[in-house]
C-alpha cells in the first residue's frame, strides 16, 4: 500500500542513514508515524518509544555474543549467602563457565548474585528490573558492560528467553514461579524452539518435587496437561546432573527453523541411514499425514545462516503439536 510522498521522505531518510535491513526499518518507521496518528494518549506512545528503545540496546548488548551458548537462570533474589542453595548456585555459575557457557540472571541478589560470582563477570549478563524495592544491580553485574536495567517486566522476559539456550530455576517465589511457567508455556506451544529446561534443588530438597506432584496431582489429573509435557522439563538435585542436562541436549542437535512448514533440524554431525530409519518408525505420531524424516544439507531459504550452511540437517515434517514429543525426538537424535 502506498503512503505517497511520506514513502519518498522515508527513503531520502534511510540514505542519509544507510541501514541493514531497510525494508524492515522503513516498516517500523511506518508503524510509529501511525501511531503518532493513531494514537492521542501519551502513555501509550511513552511505552512503545520505550519498548522499542529497551528491544534496541538488548539487541546491541547481546549482538556480539550470538555465537556463545547462554543460560539464563532464575531463582529467589532473597536466598543469604549463608544458605546451602546459595553455595549450590555459586557452583553452578563456575561449572557454566568452565563448560563455555555464559549466564543470563535478573541482575541482583540471592541466587542470581551466586550464579553471577560463579560465572564471574566476564561470563556474566545482568537483565535487570527497576522496582521500588529489593532490586538492584548485584556487585558483579554492577559497572558491567553486560547489565541492562529495564523498565517492563515484558522486555525483559524477552530478552531472558530470546537470547538463552537453556533455563535453569533454583527454588524462589512467585517471580521464579512466573519464570517457570512462562518458559514452560512458550516451549509447550512451539513459540519457543526446545531447549533444557532444568529445575534444580539441594540433594534433600523438595521445592521441585512438590511443585512436580501438583502438577500431577490436578493439573494432569484433571486433562489440563498431557503426560508428555512433563518431558519438557528436568528435575535434577546437583550442579553435575544439571550441567549434564544441558550438555547433553546440544550433543549432536544443533539449532532449528521452519522452512515451507517443515522443521529444519540442524545436527553437529550425521545420522546414520538406519538411525534415520530407526527414528521415523519411533516418531511416527508426530508427524503429519503421510509426513517422512530426510536428511539434507542445507535449504536455499538458509542463505541468511551462512555460518551454519555446512552442518548437517534433517527435514521433519512436525505436526506442530506434540513438543513433548519433540523433545523426546531431540533426546533420542543426541543418544545415537
Amino acid at each position: 500500500m502506498s503512503n505517497g510522498p511520506v514513502d519518498a521522505a522515508i527513503g531520502q531518510l534511510l540514505e542519509l542513514a544507510p541501514v541493514n535491513h531497510p525494508g524492515l526499518v522503513r516498516e517500523m518507521i511506518i508503524a510509529a508515524l501511525k501511531a503518532g496518528q493513531e494514537e492521542d494518549i501519551r502513555a501509550d506512545l511513552k511505552l512503545m518509544n520505550t519498548t522499542l528503545k529497551e528491544m534496541r540496546f538488548t539487541s546491541k548488548v547481546f549482538g556480539p555474543y550470538r555465537g556463545v551458548r547462554k543460560v539464563t537462570v532464575f531463582g529467589s533474589a532473597r536466598t543469604k549467602p549463608v544458605e546451602a542453595v546459595y553455595r549450590l548456585a555459586q557452583l553452578f555459575g563456575e561449572k557454566l563457565a568452565e563448560n563455555g557457557y555464559m549466564v543470563i540472571t535478573g541482575g541482583g541478589g540471592g541466587i542470581m548474585q551466586a550464579v553471577n560470582e560463579g560465572a564471574g563477570p566476564e561470563k556474566s549478563f545482568g537483565v535487570n528490573i527497576r522496582l521500588p524495592f529489593e532490586q538492584k544491580a548485584n556487585p558483579t553485574c554492577e559497572g558491567n558492560p553486560r547489565l541492562i536495567t529495564y523498565k517492563y517486566f515484558f522486555n525483559r522476559k524477552v530478552a531472558f528467553l530470546k537470547e538463552s539456550d537453556a533455563v535453569a530455576l533454583f527454588p524462589g517465589g512467585f517471580g521464579t514461579l512466573d519464570e517457570a511457567m512462562e518458559t514452560l508455556t512458550l516451549i509447550q506451544t512451539g513459540k519457543r524452539n526446545p531447549m533444557p529446561l532444568v529445575l534444580i534443588d539441594e540433594p534433600n530438597g523438595t521445592y521441585w518435587s512438590v511443585w512436580q506432584k501438583f502438577l500431577e496431582d490436578e493439573l494432569l489429573a484433571q486433562g489440563y496437561l498431557g503426560q508428555s509435557d512433563f518431558d519438557l522439563f528436568e528435575r535434577v538435585n546437583s550442579v553435575d546432573a544439571a550441567v549434564e542436562c544441558i550438555n547433553r541436549f546440544y550433543r549432536r542437535y544443533h539449532s532449528q527453523r521452519y522452512v515451507d512448514k517443515k522443521l529444519v533440524i540442524r545436527l553437529t554431525s550425521e545420522l546414520s541411514p538406519q538411525a534415520v530409519e530407526e527414528l521415523k518408525e519411533r516418531f511416527s505420531d508426530i508427524l503429519t499425514c503421510g509426513g517422512d524424516i530426510c536428511v539434507s544439507c542445507s535449504l536455499p531459504e538458509e542463505a541468511d545462516a551462512e555460518q551454519l550452511a555446512g552442518l548437517p540437517r534433517l527435514v521433519v515434517d512436525f505436526n506442530r503439536k506434540d513438543f513433548g514429543r519433540l523433545r523426546k525426538f531431540i533426546d533420542a537424535i543426541n543418544c545415537y
